[in-house]
């Protein structure tokens, strides 16, 4: 488990050179994509139910390995987190990975999946990378780097959240009703969807990239882990956004996660949380 963030914000200034290592978890992506990619719809994909009933294949696994040999190689003083293999090293460099994130919609056949990729140094992630090769689409950043994206044209675009500046004209992804269910957090959902001009439940990763490109203004999940997040907080922040717990807090380690188009951070906050 990795510990919690500092006080600092997602989103504070870091002084150091991150170009290398944005290379690297580009390269990462494609040795991740490669696997991935290789079992995509296999009718004979190998599926296994893990200790907390979660579903795991064979690709999860042979993706964190990809990803695990070139970071032996090229990063071997840095540590690694990742969903299916654990931690490794003792650093204050960190790599963060969840091979398929979405392994639901991996395993029936459906695009929606993405492998994440995250460098957190003190705690802090710095540099992230969201792959979803099955529509052939790609996200990265890097703190002080910008946060860019490929288009279908294959031309590279900077991101950037939306200007939107009032809840009610806003459009929202709360990822399902079961985990608000969950949380007990079901009175707070109806008055975000009574508020808003749109709300939709688009689920995992994807949902965080549409907020970094200006599409919506809000994505709030629960139970989620550090690998499930790390990755999307430097692209969220990056393109200018907003990026804490459910609860407002700076941390990877909350369980929940709250993103924002930023200027409306602190009114959603308000109206989550009012009684």
């Amino acid at each position: 488990m990795t510990t919690p963030l500092p006080a600092a914000t997602f989103d504070t200034p870091f002084e150091g050179d991150l170009h290398g290592d944005l290379e690297l978890a580009l390269r990462l992506a494609d040795a991740a994509d490669a696997a991935s990619m290789s079992r995509f719809d296999a009718a004979d994909l190998d599926i296994q139910v893990k200790a907390d009933s979660t579903h795991v294949t064979e690709a999860d696994l042979a993706t964190e390995r990809a990803l695990r040999a070139v970071l032996e190689t090229e990063r071997p003083a840095d540590g690694i987190f990742g969903e299916e293999y654990g931690v490794t090293g003792d650093s204050n460099r960190q790599w963060i990975i969840d091979p398929i994130d979405g392994t639901a919609n991996y395993l029936k056949g459906i695009p929606m999946w993405t492998t994440l990729i995250a460098l957190a140094i003190d705690g802090v992630p710095r540099v992230g990378v969201a792959s979803q090769p099955a529509i052939g689409r790609r996200w990265w950043a890097a703190t002080g780097l910008g946060a860019w994206t490929n288009t279908p044209s294959g031309e590279t675009r900077r991101l950037r959240v939306s200007t939107v500046d009032a809840i009610a004209d806003s459009s929202v992804s709360f990822q399902s009703i079961g985990q608000w269910r969950d949380a007990g957090k079901l009175d707070a959902l109806e008055r975000l969807t009574s508020s808003v001009w749109r709300d939709r439940g688009y689920g995992d990763a994807w949902p965080y990239m549409l907020l970094a490109e200006g599409r919506l203004e809000f994505v709030a999940e629960f139970g989620v882990k550090e690998y499930d997040i790390a990755a999307l907080a430097p692209i969220v922040t990056e393109a200018g956004g907003r990026f804490t717990s459910f609860d407002g807090r700076d941390s990877l380690s909350e369980g929940s996660s709250l993103a924002t188009n930023r200027v409306l951070h602190d009114a959603y906050l308000d109206l989550l949380h009012s009684s």
